[in-house]
């Protein structure tokens, strides 16, 4: 009887150790799963929040450089028109000082103009001769038909026509030099010579009588014009033309050594004028004996 009763009791005791000892793995299994699970909510918690600071940082980096921008944007456009003020007022400087410059060349030509319109007045006006004085001996007296000293004649004065300006009669002596009227042109620049020897245009006027003497095949009358030249305006322009021009018109006359000696001058007074180029050409002819051109 008492063996009857303990089988059923161990039967069911063994059981519940079969059944805890099935259960015990399938729990332990569930509860790793749940931590897992519990550990990636957090990951992805920790990622959203990651992602959000990303985000914010993002877009006050972005309105950062987006201010940096705007502040750069303003500071070259502030250049830019700095730039723009200062070259408009260096252009209307250089054009006030290019008006100053006009002026003041329309008052130069006006007056050297006025100047010329003086000295024609000037010359206009009729000299009267003094009245010589009484000999204190009447039988000192001269004869009839004697001619007087030419040291105490007075020099006739030179009459220029009505309106006669000098520039008129420089360019009316001009003109007929382009014509080949040398005779005029010799006349009209020797009158200009004589009333108005001190211009500027008194060389030139001196230069042009040696022109027309040298087109006209005189060549000496030509040389004497150019000596002039050289000798009463030797601060003047033309005289490297007329040292040229001397020298060409003595080797016309076949006087190569006083023509060699006129470019040899030039040269070595004006060794960077055209001239010197042209008489260095002449000199390089003279010394191979080809004619001169």
């Amino acid at each position: 009887m008492r063996r009857t009763s303990q089988g059923p009791r161990s039967w069911v005791l063994g059981f519940a150790v079969v059944l805890a000892l099935t259960a015990s793995p399938a729990a332990a299994q569930s509860r790793r799963e749940m931590q897992m699970m519990a550990d990636i909510r957090m990951l992805q918690e920790q990622q959203q929040q990651l992602q959000q600071q990303l985000t914010a940082a993002i877009d006050q980096l972005a309105a950062t450089l987006k201010t940096i921008n705007a502040r750069v944007d303003d500071q070259a456009a502030a250049s830019r028109k700095s730039f723009a003020d200062q070259k408009l007022a260096v252009d209307q400087f250089g054009s006030d000082l290019r008006i100053v410059r006009e002026r003041i060349d329309e008052n130069t030509v006006r007056i050297t103009s006025l100047s010329q319109e003086v000295e024609a007045l000037r010359l206009a006006i009729p000299q009267f001769p003094t009245a010589p004085a009484a000999p204190a001996d009447p039988s000192a007296t001269a004869a009839p038909g004697t001619a007087p000293d030419a040291a105490g004649a007075a020099a006739a004065p030179v009459t220029l026509a009505p309106g006669m300006t000098p520039q008129r009669l420089y360019n009316t002596a001009l003109a007929d030099f382009t014509a080949g009227q040398w005779a005029l042109c010799i006349e009209g620049f020797n009158t200009y010579l004589r009333s108005f020897s001190r211009t500027d245009l008194a060389d030139d006027a001196q230069w042009y009588v040696g022109e027309c003497y040298q087109q006209d095949g005189k060549f000496q009358e030509a040389i004497d014009a150019y000596n002039r030249v050289i000798s009463g305006y030797p601060k003047g322009d033309r005289v490297p033309d007329a040292y040229y021009k001397r020298g060409m018109a003595l080797g016309a006359m076949g006087q190569t050594d006083r023509a060699r000696e006129s470019f040899e001058t030039l040269m070595k007074n004006y060794p960077d004028h055209d001239m010197s180029r042209m008489a260095k050409q002449q000199l390089d002819r003279l010394k191979s004996g080809k004619p001169r051109g």
